[in-house]
């Protein structure tokens, strides 16, 4: 199936001699193989520097050491995957540059975490992020919220996984699911073996080398089109030069609304509550290193994003200049990129072997951040609260076996990824789809005193009834609803040409018109209205919608089932800017919400589970006893008192 589109001015395709085929040379094939060598040196080098002394706390936290710049740079390596480095530019390309005001949602998306959740996740010394959960909850409610996380993620990685072998096969012939099985592995083995520590050093080089590939294709780029000014020039001649588009319906998929702030709920369902970056966070030596390490991060991303859309005015311009090949006019949106890199960088050996390094460092290091991730969940959540025999010896082990576990299940959910359309909006789409309701959970906790966790009394036990679960479930529904109700709706409507933002070019037969027309933007021959109306809802609102629905539907359950009334609340699980807020409102209300029982003691710097050690293994029962939670009324001797409410109201 193909999508034909012609611009103002088309594009004449070259003939058919002029096809881009392999140009990779032995001295790129040399950079590329230097990326996986050293990555996984720089991985086994922490794996075996004090082998045999390891403990859980140094294989899934880092030992709680790490500085302030490399839980940084491996907080923008984590998402700033081959998924963004394919995209971007082919969005940039495809639409003009609307897509770059997503930089306007980062400010935002990276001080809330780090004055909201950061706090909250650091002074209770977790060490998943879902132990939260179970204090502020309970422990179904973090059952709960451990599926969700494995789910979002394992979905996650066969797109991050798939996408640069798949680019790599497009323009090289390299064998396709033999460069997935040689990231897999190499991911998976030095994130299995050095933990944290080697994920988080291994990320700080591959961002180096990602800033470094892509700065080469903007300086060779600008240099064949005249230079950045006149890269500009052109693409504002053929109007990719996008102004502020104020409209604020919902239903546009992207605006300027849009994106600064439905980018925002995206932003903080990613650095606010996933486990994959609040592990790094709680890496750091201090909490103000962990809050500066958030603030670290908004530059870079800026020059990130700058750096994208920068290439992908580039290759506008360079296309209007040079005609395309066959091949590339036939291209797939996610191949624009690397057909354009081989295009530029023919003829100068190594530098293309640079750009593919710079592609698979992208996927090595949010692969190895999830499996890292995952490992650490299933190990904290699902398995040690019911295996709390297990010695240290054993729970390295089995974390290590987890670990590696997760990477054979990623290389099959690659498998599934290749049937997925253009990996950008897919992999965003997964984020907001599944990250929005984990999001609405954590705020509800947070900000929501009266939200309550699963009703039990004798005639029902095991009673599904709370707040928090029905919340969380309500969001999944809605989300699924939504994602579902956008496939038939847009098969039904059939699919036209997408805006003239480009030559024509064809579908590969590995995508699903499913998939294509659930994931490509596009228009439709006939604009729906009313329910259909609603599943053309933009995809980067799909956190706000998602969250909302779980905050709304959890605060009207804990209403209908008596909310926190004659239940423990420990008032350390509150955001500190709660009690900020509720002072903002009138002395009726504060009195109300009990805000200043939940001010009391949120600095102590005490773990939430006394039970564990910093490493991760039980303390004796004398080391217990001592830092047992005072009762209330002795909250200065160490740690926060539990209370009971009294009254709760919405």
């Amino acid at each position: 199936m193909s999508v034909g589109v012609s611009t103002s001015t088309p594009l004449l395709p070259a003939s058919d001699t002029d096809v881009v085929t392999s140009a990779f040379s032995l001295v790129d094939y040399v950079v590329f193989a230097l990326l996986l060598v050293l990555s996984l040196a720089i991985g086994l080098y922490h794996a075996f520097r004090g082998w045999g002394r390891h403990t859980v706390g140094q294989l899934l936290m880092a030992d709680r050491k790490m500085g302030c710049l490399p839980v940084a740079l491996s907080l923008l390596a984590t998402f700033q995957s081959a998924v963004a480095i394919l995209g971007v530019p082919s969005e940039i390309y495809r639409f003009g540059t609307q897509y770059w005001f997503l930089g306007c949602c980062y400010f935002l998306g990276l001080v809330i975490p780090a004055h909201v959740f950061i706090p909250v996740f650091y002074r209770l010394h977790l060490t998943s992020a879902y132990e939260y959960l179970e204090l502020r909850f309970n422990k179904a409610v973090r059952i709960c919220g451990t599926v969700t996380f494995i789910f979002q993620m394992v979905i996650y990685m066969g797109v991050v996984l798939y996408a640069p072998s798949l680019a790599l096969n497009a323009v090289t012939g390299f064998d396709l699911w033999l460069s997935v099985l040689t990231l897999g592995i190499v991911c998976t083995i030095y994130t299995a073996l050095g933990g944290l520590k080697a994920v988080i050093w291994t990320d700080v080089f591959q961002t180096l080398v990602m800033f470094l590939g892509q700065l080469v294709v903007i300086i060779v780029g600008s240099t064949r089109v005249g230079g950045l000014g006149n890269a500009w020039e052109v693409a504002s001649q053929h109007g990719r030069i996008s102004g502020i588009e104020l409209n604020p319906d919902p239903f546009v998929r992207h605006t300027f609304w849009t994106l600064a702030f439905g980018g925002v709920f995206m932003m903080l369902s990613l650095y606010g509550v996933n486990q994959a970056q609040v592990q790094r966070y709680l890496s750091s030596r201090t909490e103000k290193a962990a809050i500066l390490s958030c603030y670290a991060v908004f530059p870079c991303q800026q020059v990130v994003l700058c750096m994208s859309c920068l290439i992908g005015l580039v290759m506008f311009a360079y296309y209007q200049k040079y005609p395309m090949s066959t091949q590339q006019a036939q291209a797939a949106p996610d191949q624009f990129v690397l057909y354009f890199v081989m295009d530029l960088l023919k003829g100068l050996p190594g530098l293309p072997g640079l750009f593919v390094a710079c592609l698979f460092s992208g996927s090595l290091s949010t692969i190895s951040s999830a499996f890292n991730s995952l490992a650490t969940v299933t190990m904290e959540d699902l398995i040690r609260p019911w295996f709390p025999q297990f010695s240290e010896v054993q729970a390295i082990m089995l974390s290590r076996i987890l670990a590696f576990g997760y990477g054979l299940l990623c290389l099959g959910m690659a498998y599934i990824s290749s049937q997925m359309g253009p990996v950008l909006q897919a992999a965003l789409s997964i984020f907001g789809m599944v990250g929005g309701p984990l999001l609405g959970l954590f705020c509800l906790g947070m900000f929501f005193p009266c939200a309550n966790p699963p009703v039990s009394d004798r005639l029902a036990p095991q009673s599904f009834t709370g707040g928090a679960i029905v919340g969380l479930l309500a969001g999944l529904v809605m989300a699924f609803w939504i994602g579902i109700g956008s496939i038939v709706t847009k098969m039904a409507f059939g699919v036209a040409p997408s805006p003239s933002n480009i030559s024509s070019f064809s579908l590969p037969s590995n995508l699903t018109t499913v998939a294509m027309t659930t994931l490509m933007p596009s228009t439709t021959h006939s604009r729906p209205t009313g329910l259909q109306r609603f599943y053309s809802l933009s995809y980067l609102w799909y956190s706000a919608h998602n969250s909302t629905t779980v905050i709304v539907v959890g605060l009207i359950v804990s209403w209908l089932t008596g909310g926190m009334r004659g239940r423990t609340l420990n008032p350390r699980t509150i955001s500190p800017v709660f009690s900020r807020l509720v002072d903002l409102l009138p002395l009726s209300c504060q009195k109300r919400f009990h805000c200043k029982s939940y001010s009391q003691d949120l600095s102590v710097d005490t773990p939430a589970f006394p039970e564990k050690m910093s490493n991760g293994m039980l303390k004796n029962s004398r080391d217990k006893e001592a830092m047992a939670v005072p009762e209330e009324g002795s909250a200065h001797q160490g740690s926060s008192p539990t209370f009971i409410l009294q009254e709760t109201s919405l």
